[in-house]
Order: structure tokens, then C-alpha cells, then sequence
């Protein structure tokens, strides 16, 4: 038997090829993503444990670090000088380093990276865990000198001698480079300006008396953590974090988990994506060569095989297909982790090929993805395969499949849907946000099986409708187009289910995109009511600087800031909710239109004041003039006042938990130095808005960060937002359509093999080489349109739901993106033509006589 198996096996390797490919391509992005994050989480491990200080003395962490406030958290300098007194300290060391800066060159171009890395200003001395040293000119010596990395100033030709902008929190100023500094480990993408600690101090902080850390240098000997303790005993105070080398190099790593989780799980939903439709290509696949070989299998049988040698023939032919297809693909993953690698190097991430890491769970993972998808994938073939009878040998079989009642698929379909209907139902009905995407989640994970389970049910009845024009317009060959479809509703359902789920994915998602650019644009239009926004395109909050000079422009009626921070309230129901909290000046009726259920702007801007959406107060049992306590970030904490309940259909703050904002005067209260986020512009009395614009745009030409925007501007950033999801999800569709086309091409050219004789016969009688062709790629567009049809129906259905999830979080418009779901359906077909090229031109070039004799 296994000598038999190993022969089928590679009697066969020709059709199994496109299964296997399907296994490679989920393998290549399982294995790629680990160790793509493996290498840059070890590449970045050294570079933290190579740069960290032996002790770092810092302010306290604690909401300032979840939201960009503009302030930095700063300790006093003189902190240096009462650390450098601890017994063990051989040197402690100012630093200065803050990372919301823009610099611009004498074009008033920006200097930093372009890919959302951040541009660091820092103060300069060496020590041994310097990440960079001098190669060129010397250190900064006065308030007008700088230096700058070299990638920097190799990627933005910046020289020895050029003048460069810093826009700091305090304002800017300008310096001449004096000097280039190398980096001696990985750059991690960030472009660096030096200053002299003085400089740094002054521009940076607005303040010689300050830092943002303490570096500390361990006497020879003295061990970290126990110098810790005694640098911990020495300040005694619980405003500051010290942390050992170890617990620094780890905390700045756990920073850095959160951008390559992003990445990891990127990729893995890739390769989920690979997996779920490379099991129906395998599963048809192995289907339809044990139709084939239905008479091999019955000789087995006659010759003494029983049915446990027959399955157990068929799963080793699958184990030795995923064995194939998942040492290529860990071949594929390690050159597509180079590939990213490469990518990182031009974003100026200098990472490096040559130490690529492959740990021993990445080879595990990816045979147990491979051989394990394909395994069970193969299973209930091999189920089928044994039980074939020994009698099959001696007849002409029918292919198996065809003709047997699917009264258990009906049965199953059934249950199955009826449960993910129920959760889907309950999504209308739910009231919270985390039991609606529960319910959700639930519910398109059952429709998905019950489609799956019911499909073939659906082949009929749907495919006579959409090929029901076929016969009309391309005569019998149309006819016999759309009864090839119908002949297996089995094999023709798992074909078309490859294509539906990515179809389903990609429908689902582009109702809720839609939907939710809908809401922003209702809510922009009922709630913005300034004639022009001034805002980053990162939605990071700027400098003062920027603020006066709106202020002092020719034509400026009202300016009215916000800014926003990191909150935590203590409700009355007990519950401690960290969220996010807006602030605003006094005349912020001017430039917005907020509906109060109780209370006004005056009373929610009062100092010590608070507004809150009334949907959250009710759930938490906050009452208008309750008082509840805040913290803030630095630890700064205080009882405010319930001002005002909002009712903006829960939209405050597009979904921001609570709807939290408050006045000016109460945020510069407890978080000091902290920089607007949006400035909202309303023109004086008389003048246009045109010519304002662009007094505005020629203001701000200094200032690359911030743009000027109306509310099509406005709206046009949000949509950009939303797209980039959109676009991750049509890379999704893109490898679905991918596999989905194999899997056609792969039943096609099984079918072509199985109707060798009938194709014979058909081309005896008359049937030419054209109208051959013709009638395989009508039945692959009928399958691919079918596919389509049953993918786009659920995540219509999906969408709806989705978009009642968004209608609790206040985005209420529901919108169907019809050109969306039209082009899908066309593009479905041109697959169907595109997937059935080669399968027709095989088919009409077979030898007639040849083909009759076929057995």
C-alpha cells in the first residue's frame, strides 16, 4: 500500500501542484511574520541593553504616555547632583530628549522621516552607551550649534555649515550644523538633532532647571538593582520611575511591541485568509481525484485492501503534499521576511538580513500550519475514498458526489445558519458596544458555515438564474456551459466558496467604511460650524507658536483652540474609566453646534466644570452637578464638577468614551505646557474667506506640520483615515482572488481530465476548438459569478450589522457602496474567464481519437 500510494502520489503531482501552492502561500506569511518580529524585536533588544544607562531616574509614567499632549513631563535638574552622591554612582548624567519637534531646512522643508517616525532633539555627551559617535566636524558649543545623523543628513542633503529651523514647545529657533554623527547600531528610523545641554534645556524645555531623565553610571562592581534601591531610598519619592538597565531596555522594547504587534498580526491575518480558502481548493481537490480514481481504489479493495489501508493511503498522499508545501513555504517566508527587512531599510530602519533570526517555533509553526491545514482538509476524502466498494472496479462508476441527496448538509445548514441569524438579530438589539461585536463576531462565523455547509444546496436554483441567458446568447454551447455547473453542486460549491469568503470580507468592510464616512460627514456637517480648521495631518498636537501667529493674521475674527489629554474618572458606580477628555476656550458656540440634554457651554467650560455625554453619565449614575474625581497625567488629580450632559446621539468626540471636555483654564490648571491639537478659525466681519485661506497658508509656510483646512478638507482627511483600513482589506481580497483563482483552474483542469471522453465525443460530433474553449470559460465565469453572488450577499448582511455596532459609538448612517459591490461582480467574472484560459486551451488541444478511447 504504501509503495501504491507513493506511485499515486506522484502520478499525480502535476494536479496536487496547485494545492500545494495554496499550503506554500499560507505557510510563506505564517513563517514571514515571525521572523520578521523575531529579528526586529532581537535587533532592537541589543539596541536597548547596548544603550540604556545602568540606572534611569525619570518621571513618573502614567496617562501623559497614552495620548500626545504636547507637554513634556519634565524633573529637576539639580536631581543629577543629589543622585551623583549615592554611594556606588561613578557619574550621573542631564538629559534632554523630546520627540514632538519639526525641523526644516532653508526651504522650509522638513528634515525628518517621512514615515511617522519621530524627529528626536536631544542634548549631547558621550558615554560608552552613546548610540552614535562623531565622524564628522565637532560638538555643539553655544545655543546656535547642532548636530544631525547621518542618515539624516544623507537622505535629506543636509551639510556641515547649513542652517536648520527647530518648532519646539517653547518656539523656535534656528542653528548651524557644526557636526555629523554615525550611528554604531541599528538607526530605528528616527532622525536626531543635537544641542549642547544648555541649548537643549532653554529650547526644548523652556527651562535651564530642568531634564526629562537622569542617567546614572554604576561604579565598577556595584550591581544595578542594588544601586537602584539606593537611589530609590535616596529620593524617596514616589513622583519619579527608576529603573535598572534591564527593566529600561525591556520597558522601551514593550513600547516597541505594539508597533510589531501591528505588523505580526497583519501578516497572520494573511495567512488566516490563505488557510481558509486554500482548505476548499485542497478539499475539492482530493475530492475529485478520489472521483477519479474511483475504479484504482475499488481494484485495491478487491485485492484484500481494507478501508482503514485506503484512508490511511489518501491522508499519507495529503501529509506528503503539506510536507512539500510547507518546506517551500518556509523557504517563501524567510525571503518575504528579507523582502520586509529591505522595505524597513529604505523607511530608514537599518535592519540587517544577515542577522535574521528563525527561532525553533517559526519551522514549528509552519509545518504544523501546512501539514495540519492540509491533513484535515484531506480527511473527509479520505473518508469517502474508503468507502468505495470493491464492485467499483468492475463497472463504470459515476464520479462521486453527483446525484447523492444532501438532505445532511440541508439538516446541518440549517442549525448552523439559524444560530449565527439569532446573533446576528441580536446585534440590533444589543445595547452595549462590547455584547453587539460579541454577538457579531458570533454570528459571522456560523453564516460563514452555513454557507459553506449549504452552498451546494444553493447551486441550482442560483446558477440557472445567472446562467439562465447563457443558452439565448451562445446557443448550446451556452446550454451545456450551465449544465456542467449544475452536474456536481458539490464541487462546484467548494469552488465558488474559495471565492466568496474574500468577497464576503471584502463587501462586509466596505459597508462599514462607508457607513462610517457617512456619519463623520453628517456629524461634521451638524457639528463644525468654523469657517477653517487648522490641524497636523497626524492629528499631533503644535506648538504655541503656531497659535499666535493664527492669531495675529490679517482677517482673524475668533480663534478658539482645543486640545486634548489623558484622563481617568472614578464614577459613582465604582468604575475607574481611563479615557479621553477634549478642552476648549469660552466661545466655543461660535465655531461648533453641541446639543445639550441639560446645561449649556458656559456651564461646561466653567472652571472646575465638566460635560459628559448623557448616555455614559446614565450607564455610570452621574447626575448633573455630581462631582467626580479626576486624574491627570503627572499624577495631578481633583474633583470637577458636572457642568452639562451632552446628546450628540453618542458622537462626542466620534465615539470617545464618556464625551469628557471641559474649559481652557481648568486643563492649564493640572496639565501645564500642554499644546493645542486644532485651532478653529472663523474669519472677521466683512472679510472672505477666500482671501483669508490664503493669508492663512502663506502665515504658516514656515510651519510644514499644520495645514489649513474648510470642511471638505476636513472631511477628506477622515475618509483618507478610514481608506487605509479599506486598502488592507483589498490586499486581503487580493490574495483570496489569488488562491480562489487556483482553485478554479484547479477544477477545471480536473474536470477537463474526468470528461476526457465525453470532450472526445463532443469534438467527434462536430463541437469546434472555439466553441470548446468557449463553453469551459462560460462555466468558470457562471462558478466565479456564483461565488460572488453568495460572498457579497453575506457581507451585505455583515456590513448592516457591523454598522449597528458604529450606531452605538453615535455613527448612525448606513451607506451601501453600490459601484463597490457592481465592480466586484464584473471583476468576478473577468476571474472566471481569467482562471479558465489555460484548462480550455488544454481541453482543445486534445487528440480526438485519443480522447474517445480515453478510459
Amino acid at each position: 500500500m504504501l509503495k501504491a500510494t507513493l506511485r499515486g502520489f506522484l502520478a499525480h503531482k502535476g494536479r496536487l501542484a496547485l494545492s500545494a501552492l495554496a499550503v506554500l502561500l499560507s505557510v510563506a506569511f505564517v513563517a514571514g511574520s515571525l521572523i520578521f518580529s523575531d529579528t526586529v524585536t532581537r535587533t532592537f533588544d541589543r539596541l536597548f541593553a547596548s544603550t540604556a544607562a545602568d540606572v534611569t531616574v525619570s518621571p513618573k509614567e502614567d496617562l501623559a504616555a497614552r495620548l500626545p499632549t504636547g507637554a513634556t513631563e519634565a524633573l529637576p535638574a539639580a536631581l543629577a547632583a543629589r543622585v551623583a552622591e549615592v554611594n556606588g554612582v561613578a557619574a550621573a548624567h542631564v538629559d534632554v530628549a523630546v520627540s514632538d519637534v519639526t525641523v526644516v531646512d532653508r526651504r522650509r522643508d522638513p528634515v525628518g522621516p517621512t514615515t511617522g517616525a519621530p524627529t528626536i532633539a536631544k542634548n549631547w555627551y558621550v558615554t560608552k552607551r552613546s548610540p552614535v559617535k562623531l565622524t564628522s566636524g565637532h560638538a555643539p558649543r553655544g545655543p546656535g550649534e547642532a548636530l544631525v545623523d547621518a542618515d539624516t543628513a544623507g537622505r535629506r542633503n543636509v551639510r556641515i555649515g547649513d542652517t536648520l529651523t527647530v518648532l519646539a514647545q517653547p518656539g523656535s529657533f534656528t542653528v548651524r550644523v557644526v557636526g555629523i554623527a554615525t550611528f554604531t547600531t541599528t538607526n530605528p528610523g528616527a532622525a536626531l538633532v543635537f544641542l549642547d545641554t544648555p541649548t537643549a534645556q532653554a529650547k526644548l524645555l523652556g527651562n535651564r532647571a530642568a531634564a526629562t531623565s537622569i542617567s546614572v553610571d554604576a561604579a565598577p562592581g556595584v550591581d544595578d538593582a542594588r544601586l537602584k534601591q539606593r537611589i530609590v531610598a535616596t529620593l524617596s519619592s514616589s513622583a519619579y520611575d527608576v529603573r535598572t538597565a534591564s527593566e529600561q531596555a525591556k520597558s522601551n522594547t514593550d513600547r516597541l511591541g505594539a508597533f510589531l504587534d501591528v505588523i505580526k498580526y497583519v501578516m497572520l491575518g494573511f495567512a488566516g485568509i490563505a488557510v481558509l480558502v486554500g482548505v476548499f481548493l485542497i478539499v475539492n481537490t482530493f475530492s475529485m481525484l478520489i472521483a477519479q480514481r474511483t475504479r484504482e481504489l475499488g481494484l485495491l479493495r478487491a485485492l484484500g485492501a481494507d478501508r482503514r489501508q485506503v484512508r490511511r493511503s489518501v491522508l499519507t498522499e495529503a501529509l506528503l503534499l503539506g510536507l512539500a508545501g510547507s518546506t517551500l513555504g518556509l523557504a517563501a517566508g524567510i525571503g518575504l521576511a528579507a523582502g520586509l527587512i529591505r522595505l524597513m531599510s529604505v523607511f530608514g530602519m537599518n535592519l540587517r538580513s544577515t542577522e535574521m533570526v528563525i527561532g525553533w517555533v517559526t519551522p514549528v509553526s509552519a509545518y504544523v500550519v501546512g501539514v495540519g491545514v492540509t491533513f484535515v482538509a484531506a480527511y473527509l476524502p479520505a473518508r469517502r475514498a474508503a468507502a468505495v466498494s470493491p464492485m467499483a472496479a468492475l463497472v463504470d462508476a459515476e464520479v462521486a458526489g453527483v446525484g447523492r441527496p444532501l438532505k445532511v448538509r440541508a439538516v446541518a445548514g440549517a442549525i448552523v445558519g439559524a444560530l449565527g441569524v439569532a446573533a446576528l438579530a441580536g446585534v440590533a438589539r444589543a445595547t452595549r458596544v462590547a455584547t453587539a461585536t460579541s454577538l457579531l463576531g458570533i454570528g459571522v462565523v456560523f453564516t460563514l458555515v452555513a454557507t459553506v455547509i449549504a452552498g451546494p444546496l444553493l447551486v441550482r436554483p442560483v446558477i440557472r438564474v445567472l446562467g439562465a441567458a447563457f443558452p439565448a446568447l451562445f446557443g448550446s454551447v451556452g446550454r451545456m456551459s450551465q449544465r456542467n455547473a449544475l452536474r456536481n453542486p458539490r464541487r462546484t460549491g467548494a469552488t465558488a466558496s474559495a471565492l466568496m469568503v474574500g468577497l464576503a470580507l471584502v463587501g462586509g468592510m466596505s459597508v462599514a467604511s462607508t457607513s462610517m464616512s457617512k456619519s463623520f460627514d453628517q456629524q461634521i456637517d451638524k457639528t463644525l460650524g468654523a469657517d477653517f480648521m487648522v490641524q497636523s495631518s497626524t492629528f499631533r498636537p503644535f506648538p504655541r507658536e503656531i497659535t499666535d501667529r493664527v492669531r495675529a493674521a490679517d482677517g482673524i475674527g475668533l480663534v478658539v483652540r482645543e486640545r486634548h489629554t489623558a484622563v481617568a474618572v472614578r464614577l459613582p458606580d465604582g468604575k475607574r474609566v481611563e479615557t479621553i477628555a477634549g478642552s476648549y476656550d469660552p466661545q466655543l458656540d461660535d465655531v461648533a453646534h453641541i446639543t445639550y440634554a441639560q446645561g449649556n457651554t458656559a456651564r461646561a467650560l466653567t472652571d472646575g466644570a465638566v460635560a459628559m455625554d448623557v448616555r455614559f453619565a446614565r450607564d455610570h449614575g452621574v447626575h448633573l452637578g455630581s462631582t467626580i474625581p479626576v486624574q491627570f497625567p503627572g499624577g495631578r488629580r481633583t474633583d470637577l464638577k458636572v457642568g452639562a450632559l451632552t446628546d450628540q446621539g453618542g458622537a462626542q468626540g466620534f465615539g470617545v468614551q464618556g464625551g469628557l471636555f471641559f474649559g481652557m483654564a481648568t486643563l492649564e490648571k493640572y496639565v501645564p505646557g500642554g499644546q493645542d491639537s486644532v485651532l478653529y478659525v472663523n474669519a472677521a466681519p466683512g472679510r472672505l474667506k477666500d482671501r483669508l485661506r490664503t493669508r492663512l497658508e502663506k502665515t504658516l509656510d514656515a510651519y510644514p506640520q499644520v495645514q489649513v483646512r474648510d470642511q471638505a478638507d476636513y472631511k477628506k482627511l477622515v475618509h483618507d483615515q478610514i481608506a487605509v483600513l479599506l486598502y488592507l482589506v483589498y490586499a486581503l481580497l487580493g490574495l483570496a482572488i489569488v488562491i480562489a483563482v487556483l482553485g478554479v483552474v484547479n477544477t477545471l483542469a480536473l474536470s477537463v481530465v474526468e470528461r476526457t471522453r465525453e470532450i472526445g465525443l463532443l469534438r467527434a460530433i462536430g463541437l469546434a476548438r472555439r466553441q470548446l474553449r468557449r463553453m469551459i470559460r462560460l462555466e468558470a465565469v457562471v462558478i466565479a459569478v456564483f461565488g460572488a453572488v453568495l460572498g457579497l450577499a453575506l457581507g451585505l448582511v455583515w456590513g448592516v450589522c457591523a454598522q449597528q455596532v458604529l450606531a452605538l459609538k453615535g455613527m448612525k448612517a448606513l451607506a451601501i457602496p453600490w459601484g463597490t459591490i457592481v465592480a466586484v461582480v464584473v471583476g468576478s467574472a473577468v476571474v472566471g474567464v481569467v482562471a479558465a484560459l489555460l484548462p480550455a486551451l488544454r481541453a482543445s488541444r486534445m487528440n480526438v481519437l485519443a480522447a474517445i478511447a480515453h478510459e
